[in-house]
């Protein structure tokens, strides 16, 4: 983004409303009438109207970057994705020094202004108007809210699209109005005005082109540190995160290269508005083991705060979903459209408790279930007559797939279904006692195709063999369809632990190593 050391002072006739080129909708639905606000009386009112007044801040322009980093919510000081602190976003991280800038012009403690309401606000204040001094408003021009744009921009700490976008987001608030309620119930209005923003400074080149992928989303291209150019999988499923953080923030944060993260699309929370990172044909960096495999969706909020969950954003997202399931041949249920804490080998909570998985898959148009699915377990446990549970059904419906008639799949294990478990075992030529152990569970799990299988395979057939080496050798193989490293040293230790040629390799002779039970 260009530094120009003055804003351009030239007003007259710089546009209309219709100028911002942006339609965000406020999240409440409802925008606040042009009336005054009320007296503030309560706390972070307090905390907006000294700040103001203090640096020479419009009040309401101070409240609508707060709610747009952060809902208004501080979360007790835990930072964000890009290592920002309280409603004001005051952040620590290598291209945006902003808390330490806060902390030099205030004279507050980093600590305090990462936990205290009141000195982030005030240090998000003394931000902004270090940017307007830097461009050379005046007393005059710091009266008017429209010659702030640039400043806001600044305030982002990105550059180019992704400011613009973190702007015209603040000036949209602006112009629609906003009543949010914080996290404590304290209600704060910015009423609705028009707006006429000066963005001389800024450049937006690029910000309203098309997504290459998918033509209702922007495209503002990550860095090409943060992530890995083509797939070593095939595309199997859709990941759901939540950024723990603002929309524009967190493109700004996957366009950093010190980052090292990124995903393929984010969706905006007050209009559903969604911007590509990432080219679907690329492997973003947002969920260690299925990166290869999978399309990341980053969701704009925080996963303990359900206001930043809004209708547009789940309408959006899952118009984005239906279309990726129709291009990628996804299976639309629960096993392949995941959140970033079903992921194995993740340590993510996101998108949380207060994500709708249910209206979610509707708007989707799959199957809402749970994840996973029946034939996957971190063991495998003896299963014999007398035996019930998820397991038992598990056998069964491996057996009625094979042509064994083991009844219906009601997970009692009964005289069917120990009269089909006994069939299949003669047919393996394995001891037909009628009970499942580890020999026949792994004859069962592997049954099915033999294609050829090796590191940057993936779908159904690596599941397979993942569930068919975690009951061989008795110890978990993450059965998430895409064969890496994990699953390549599963291989290599069943073949040396067989007699097998050991190469890391699946052929027809570790396929029939394992279909025969061994």
């Amino acid at each position: 983004m260009p530094r120009s050391p003055v804003v351009a002072r030239t007003r007259a006739g710089a546009s209309v409303l219709a100028a911002l080129t942006v339609t965000a909708l406020v999240a409440t639905g409802q925008p606040a009438t042009a009336a005054p606000a009320p007296p503030a009386a309560e706390a972070l009112n307090r905390a907006f109207d000294r700040a103001a007044r203090e640096y020479g801040v419009p009040r309401d322009l101070l409240a609508a970057v707060g709610y747009g980093e952060s809902r208004l919510d501080g979360h007790a000081g835990k930072p964000s994705q890009a290592n920002g602190y309280g409603v004001m976003h005051l952040a620590s991280n290598p291209d945006n020094r902003s808390l330490e800038k806060a902390a030099a012009l205030t004279g507050e403690p980093a600590d305090r202004l990462r936990r205290d309401t009141a000195a982030n606000i005030l240090g998000g204040a003394a931000v902004l108007r270090d940017h307007a001094d830097r461009l050379g408003l005046d007393r005059t021009e710091r009266r008017d809210v429209n010659a702030w744009y640039p400043a806001v921009a600044r305030y982002s700490e990105a550059d180019g699209p992704a400011a613009a976008l973190y702007a015209d987001t603040v000036f949209t608030f602006l112009a629609q109005g906003l009543t949010a309620t914080a996290p404590g119930g304290e209600t704060v209005r910015v009423p609705s005005r028009p707006v006429a923003p000066a963005k001389d400074e800024v450049s937006a080149a690029g910000v309203y082109a098309q997504s290459p992928d998918y033509p209702s989303a922007l495209w503002v291209p990550a860095s090409s540190q943060n992530y890995a150019t083509g797939r070593t999988a095939t595309i199997n499923k859709v990941v759901v995160h939540v950024t723990q953080g603002s929309y524009a923030g967190s493109i700004s944060w996957f366009q950093n290269p010190a980052s090292q993260v990124s995903a393929h699309y984010v969706i905006r929370s007050s209009d559903g508005e969604i911007t590509q990172t990432v080219r679907d044909a690329n492997t973003a960096w947002h969920a260690r083991s299925a990166n290869s495999s999978s399309i990341g969706l980053e969701h704009e909020g925080w996963v303990d705060n359900p206001a930043w969950f809004t209708d547009a954003m789940y309408r959006s997202s899952a118009a984005l979903t239906s279309h990726l399931a129709a291009r990628y041949s996804i299976p639309k249920n629960r096993t392949h459209i995941v959140g970033h804490s079903e992921v194995p080998g993740n340590d993510h909570t996101d998108p949380g408790v207060h994500w709708d998985w249910n209206y979610y898959m509707q708007l989707v148009g799959g199957s809402p279930g749970t994840p996973g699915d029946s034939l996957t377990f971190p063991s495998y446990a003896v299963q014999q007559s007398g035996s019930s549970g998820p397991q038992v059904k598990a056998v069964q419906q491996l057996l009625n797939a094979q042509g064994y008639a083991a009844g219906s799949a009601d997970g009692i294990f009964g005289p069917a279904t120990k009269s089909a478990t006994q069939a299949f075992q003669r047919a393996r030529s394995l001891t037909a006692d009628g009970a499942v152990g580890p020999k026949t569970w792994t004859a069962l799990l592997s049954a099915g195709t033999t294609p050829a299988l090796a590191r940057g395979s993936s779908g159904d057939a690596v599941k397979r063999l993942q569930r068919s080496l975690t009951a061989a050798l008795g110890t978990t193989v993450n059965a998430d369809g895409s064969f890496g490293p994990t699953t390549e040293t599963a291989v290599r230790t069943y073949q040396s632990s067989r007699g097998l040629s050991v190469d890391g390799k699946v052929g027809p002779a570790t396929w029939g190593a394992l279909q025969a039970g061994r």
